[in-house]
């Protein structure tokens, strides 16, 4: 952390600040790189990913970006934009519509559309296009700080 920056500058949404409707996006557009880096940190070396002649031999004739690649961009959004750095993941499905292709400009999107004050939880609707067209959807929850309560003096 910078010597100038503090807990709350560095910190996303706290429980209190937000709403349902909130929304908020990120895109990105998937390269070889980006794919070559993924099969290391994952392992998942399956050839329909990198190997060209192997995937021509696919229904895709191409290879396709690793699904769970895309489905990182939705964790990208919810730990550095909504609800931001602080909260944790507790639960994602997903569902693929459509593969990604390298060259691929998806564009991640979140909308809060539950709040569970008890916990306190949000429930996020998830979904990733491309060209406008869905090749991801899902749901997340995270766990969202509360603020730090005030006591009087």
């Amino acid at each position: 952390m910078a010597e100038n920056q503090t807990h709350d500058e560095l910190h996303g949404y706290y429980f209190e600040d937000l709403e349902i409707g909130m929304t908020d996006v990120y895109g990105k557009t998937l390269t070889d790189a980006d794919v070559l880096m993924f099969t290391g940190v994952s392992g998942d070396t399956n050839p329909l990913h990198q190997n060209r002649e192997f995937a021509k031999q696919t229904q895709f004739g191409e290879p396709i970006v690793h699904g769970m690649l895309t489905a990182s961009l939705i964790s990208t959004l919810i730990g550095t934009k909504l609800p931001g750095p602080g909260c944790i993941y507790m639960d994602q499905s997903l569902k693929f519509t459509v593969p990604v292709r390298v060259g691929d400009t998806v564009v991640a999107r979140v909308e809060i559309i539950e709040l569970d004050k008890e916990r306190p939880y949000v429930v996020l609707d998830t979904l990733c296009t491309v060209n406008g067209t869905v090749v991801l959807k899902g749901q997340a929850k995270v766990k969202v700080p509360r603020k730090a309560s005030v006591s009087a003096a």
